[in-house]
Parts: C-alpha cells; structure tokens; sequence
C-alpha cells in the first residue's frame, strides 16, 4: 500500500538545506532506504526526509523546519526504539547517528558525549582511563533514548541507573532554542530528561559522572529452567555486595561452544555476572553463582567492562523483528517466578530472550520524585521481547507475549519501564510515571505545547 506523503513546503525546505552541515536525504536519493532503515525491521516506513545532523545547529534548524512544516519528527539515536519512533511516514527524521564525539575528563571523571553515541562508544572511550558509567546490555543500543527512559544496565546496582550519572544535558526543545540543562540551570527539563523519554527535546549532549571500573568478572552461567533457581537467585540478589550485577535471563539455550549442543534451543534460564569488586573474590562469587543450580554451561572470567555490554549483540542484530512489553516487580514473587517458568518453556526463538534487571542498591537511594523514573520501590524490571526472524513469526507470537504480561500483571507493580513499551502501550504512560505524570504534563504544556515531540511514550499537553 503506498504511504501518504505530504508537499512539503520548498521554500522551507530549501531553508533547511542551506542551514544544515549535514545530509538532507529524500525519496529517490540512491542512499534513502539506507537511511529510513531502523533497527526493529517491523517498522517499513517512508519519512518525506531524513536529516543527518552533524551538530546542534543542524538539530536546532531541523526542529525548526518539522514545527514549521507541521510534519511528524522523529528524532534517531541508536534506532533501538522498538515501538520504531526513530522513523515515520511522511515527517522529517532527525538522524543523530554522525554526532558521535566523546571528551573524557579523568580528572573529573566525567564524560562529553554527543546524542548519536552508542553504549560501545562510550565504553571504549571511557576504558582508556579506567572509567565507566551504567549503560545498558547491548553495545549498539544509543546513549539518548536509554538515558531518557532511565537507563538499566550491568552497573546499576553500584552506581544507578545511567539517568541517576547524569550531570548535564545539552537539549534543543520545541522552539528550535539551545539550552544546557543542569542541577542549577534550567533544573527542571534536566529533571525531566532523568526518565522523562524524548517528550522534553532533542538532548544533543549528556555529561556522564564515570567510576573507578575497568576489568570485571563477566559472563553467563546456564541452568535448567527451574522455579527453584529463580528462587535462589533471588535470594543472591537480596543479600549480595552491590559490585555484583545480577542480570538474569530466561529463554533457549543459545548456541555457543561452552553450552552442551543438547541444551542448545532448549529452556534455560542465566544469570549473567558483572562483579566489578576486587579479583581476590572471584572464586568466591563464581561459587556463589554456582550453587543456584546445575551448571549446564558458563562462561565467567575476567574482562575488560566493554567486553561484556557486547554478549548479546549477535544474539539480536540489527533487521530482526521485535514487539516488547515490560514490567516492574518487588522482590520476585513467586507469582512472578512461576510465570517466568510457565511462559519461558515456551519461547518461541533464540533470539526471543526474557530479562531480569535488578534495580535495588544504588537505584534505591534516590527518591522517587529526585527524577522523572518514579519507581524507585521496584526491585526488578522485566523485559518480555519475542524476537524473531520474519514479520509473520514476529505478529504470531504477540498473542504470547501479551499473556505472558497478563500471568505477571498480578504480582506486579502497575507501571512498566518506559524503554519496554511497545507501540500498543500509550493506555499505560500514567501509570509510567505515577506521581510524576502530573508534573512532566504541566512542563510538556510549557516547553512543548504543539507536541511536537509526540513519537514516543507521549505525554499530551
């Protein structure tokens, strides 16, 4: 079926071409479908043009010309945003993906990095000097839309979630102004950028506070599918040093050569290690991951901090098919543990993994109106993400994941982390951000009151 396009107007447009440094790529150019492309391949649309920013400036002149126009805008970091909100039919897509500039202070421990940045950007940058800040499970997944949402990730156990390591943001909002938004200045769309999704601007710019981290003891170690493991593993994380990020997984086994070939596409459930204490304490804590339960396969040793934010990114490249639902529970129920086990027996593809992040420690001692991410008394967030290799097998197994969130929804708390939601999910943006919905509406009626920035988990004006 052919998408709707409409006239853009010429004059603006070519304003815009004069004003940006960058590529303006449009229909019949021979690098267009290159450029619409997004990660989650279940989203095929076609935007009137793609804009591939270089600076601020082209992002200020872009923002300008979307609200001018009158066309959607859909502003792309990483491209991760399952809901596809990194692309459109017939708006402007704002492609920050060239802006990848990074300036480490080591003295501060302190890192500059552009919006198009992914996580194995920062990563390797910030390891030079031995340094590193919480930052998500998948090396291509972009610093923006992860920070904006909140930001899970190895390392928020010890030193939060990557929102809580934000220090300062450089965000265009809707007027097409230039602001730099801090604790001090500009105070409240920095507050609302730690959690709030992209309903605020266009952050061009973060400031990360970085820890003293750099080798750490990493990697999976595979049980069978059991209630019993998930009950012990919740026992690890309620009394476990928080230098121990407890990642868990629950799905097939995948197949990798430290996992017996029998248990590969067979239920398993994980726990992927991130003990960044000191090395003498290694054995211990691969014991104590041990005895969870009968070790099918692991691979637990030392590593650079990098190395293990990149375990699962051949296990989900970019072009497969993705449609996500999330929740956030308190300490595990065993509601919840025996849900894991009903709906993880069947998972219907490698790919198709569920997560568990611990959000406890340090996640814990901000409050839960410091920063837009309001659930500071949850314990765990769970992704539920079938995954799978063609757009049909991917619409077939919605019905699982819905009845999967269906089996949590009682031992669960009423919310969900913004970053999991699908498309089909808007019903539950106040639940979101509870007793902070009303205060993020009353600064999107300030800053935004067009809604411009409405291709995301929107809060209306």
């Amino acid at each position: 079926m052919a998408t709707y396009t409409p006239t853009l107007d010429e004059r603006l447009l070519d304003r815009l071409r004069g004003a940006v440094r960058g590529t303006v790529v449009e229909p019949g150019d021979p690098v267009y479908d290159e450029a619409r492309k997004v990660y989650n391949a279940m989203h095929d649309r076609r935007p009137a043009i793609v804009v591939r920013a270089v600076d601020a400036g082209d992002v200020m002149a872009t923002v300008d010309f979307a609200r001018e126009q009158g066309v959607p805008l859909a502003v792309r970091g990483g491209s991760h945003s399952v809901p596809g909100y990194g692309t459109c039919d017939g708006g402007v897509v704002l492609d920050l993906g060239l802006m990848r500039g990074i300036r480490v202070d080591p003295d501060t421990r302190t890192a500059w990095v552009e919006g198009g940045c992914t996580w194995a950007d920062v990563n390797h940058a910030t390891h030079a000097f031995g340094l590193a800040t919480t930052g998500g499970i998948v090396s291509t997944t972009g610093v923006g839309g992860l920070t904006t949402g909140g930001g899970l990730g190895h390392l928020a156990r010890r030193c939060g979630l990557a929102c809580d390591n934000l220090v300062s943001a450089d965000l265009v909002t809707a007027d097409g102004s230039f602001m730099t938004c801090t604790d001090e200045q500009h105070e409240d769309l920095m507050w609302a950028v730690r959690g709030g999704g992209g309903n605020f601007g266009v952050v061009t710019s973060f400031a990360y506070r970085l820890h003293p981290i750099a080798d750490i003891l990493g990697g999976p170690t595979f049980f069978p599918l059991d209630a019993d493991v998930i009950r012990r593993y919740r026992e690890l994380v309620a009394e476990a040093d928080e230098r121990l990020g407890a990642v868990f997984v629950v799905g097939l086994g995948p197949p990798v050569p430290f996992l017996p070939e029998r248990w590969h596409g067979r239920p398993v459930c994980g726990m992927v290690t991130c003990w960044s204490g000191p090395p003498d304490e290694d054995d211990r804590i691969r014991e104590r991951v041990a005895a969870l339960g009968p070790v099918l396969g692991r691979y637990l040793e030392r590593m650079p901090y990098p190395v293990i934010n990149t375990l699962f990114d051949d296990l989900v490249p970019a072009g497969l098919y993705h449609y996500w639902k999330g929740s956030f529970t308190q300490s595990l129920p065993d509601g919840v543990v025996d849900t894991l086990v009903e709906y993880g027996a069947s998972t219907p593809s490698i790919q198709s993994v569920t997560v568990i992040f611990p959000i406890d420690g340090a996640c814990h001692r901000v409050g839960p109106e410091e920063t837009a991410f309001s659930y500071r008394d949850a314990d765990y967030a769970i992704a539920l993400s079938p995954t799978l290799t063609t757009r049909e097998d991917c619409e077939a197994q919605k019905d699982w994941v819905r009845a999967f969130h269906r089996g949590l929804e009682p031992h669960s708390l009423e919310g969900g982390y913004v970053n999991f939601m699908d498309a089909d999910d808007q019903d539950r943006v106040r639940a979101n951000y509870r007793t902070n919905y009303d205060r993020l509406r009353d600064l999107k009626r300030r800053y935004d009151p067009g809604n411009l920035f409405r291709l995301n988990h929107n809060i209306a004006p």
